[in-house]
């Protein structure tokens, strides 16, 4: 007997339903020089335009609303690079509790500022030498708080899922769906609600080039750990994919393609002067591997799933600059 998945589109539904008048519904933008420069009628789904600033909080919310009152009273924990950190610091607000919040030391300024803004306090860890898993379950459970992972959860998978629900809603049945990938939960959650809307949809995750666990892994069907990598692409600086998000994208998932550091660059430059939007690093990835050719099956019509924003003034400057 086939073991059920460990999130259903009925998850990704009843997520919808939750967050509705609590997460925004971001728009979707075209652009006719994207169209043709990459030969494909193209949907970029804004995720930069949803609170804090990326898809995060889609998840954040869903999990922390489904606590029960109690725990819920006793405050939450989480630990990120940076806009899982946000999400769950505005969530805890939002549900009337408190957030404590493990982040590596060098997370960019931005993000700690928006982390401690919106009412969580901050633990700091070396991100190259600590284990952020093992820190973060000894930090909840010596404070009594419930954790919410970053993405290794399924009712964060299932909020993530409806950034990718909204854009089908939206666009209609698509020939691919293109969305970074760090430690899975957005691909995990798009996947399961694009595939169940479309069965032929292609299913593409990006990863930087500095951090190809995911693709690794797929390759050799089973997790793989490589050094925590060095890109400017932080959100995706992770070492190996979760446990549950893979169990997800080896089903559901058909190709990960790479991109560099300049074509990241490159993809943001592009979003800033064409599309009018600020990407930060992670965000772009899905539109770099697009407008780069990172694609194996050229689709007529795809969509992309822009994931954030957040990225500080001076940051954005140098690396558009360059």
């Amino acid at each position: 007997m086939t073991a059920a998945p460990p999130v259903a589109f009925a998850d990704v539904q009843d997520a919808a339903a939750r967050l509705d008048g609590i997460a925004h519904r971001t728009p979707v933008l075209t652009s006719r020089t994207l169209d043709a420069l990459v030969g494909a009628e193209v949907f970029v789904k804004c995720e930069n335009f949803q609170r804090v600033g990326a898809f995060k909080f889609r998840g954040a919310y869903n999990a922390a609303s489904r606590l029960p009152a109690a725990q819920l009273a006793r405050g939450i924990a989480a630990y990120s690079s940076g806009n899982h950190a946000q999400a769950v610091a505005l969530a805890a607000r939002e549900l009337g509790t408190t957030a404590v919040v493990l982040m590596p030391e060098d997370a960019p300024r931005a993000k700690r500022g928006a982390t401690a803004g919106y009412g969580a306090e901050i633990v700091t860890y070396d991100r190259y030498t600590q284990d952020r898993t093992a820190l973060g379950e000894a930090l909840a459970d010596e404070r009594g708080l419930a954790l919410i992972p970053p993405y290794d959860h399924p009712h964060v998978i299932a909020g993530q899922g409806t950034a990718a629900l909204e854009l089908l809603e939206e666009t209609g049945a698509l020939d691919a769906l293109v969305v970074p990938v760090g430690g899975g939960g957005l691909v995990a959650g798009s996947a399961t609600a694009a595939k169940a809307l479309h069965p032929a949809i292609r299913m593409v995750g990006v990863e930087p080039e500095a951090g190809d666990d995911t693709k690794r892994s797929l390759d050799r069907g089973e997790r793989v750990t490589v050094p925590v990598p060095r890109t400017i692409a932080d959100g995706q600086a992770l070492p190996t994919p979760g446990e549950i998000t893979f169990t997800v994208n080896r089903r559901l998932v058909d190709a990960i393609a790479l991109v560099g550091d300049d074509e990241i660059v490159a993809a943001m430059r592009f979003a800033f002067e064409r599309l009018k939007i600020v990407l930060e690093p992670s965000g772009a990835t899905a539109l770099a591997a697009l407008m780069a050719g990172r694609l194996e099956h050229r689709p007529r019509r795809v969509g992309v799933i822009a994931s954030g924003g957040n990225v500080d003034a001076r940051r954005f400057a140098e690396l558009i600059g360059r």
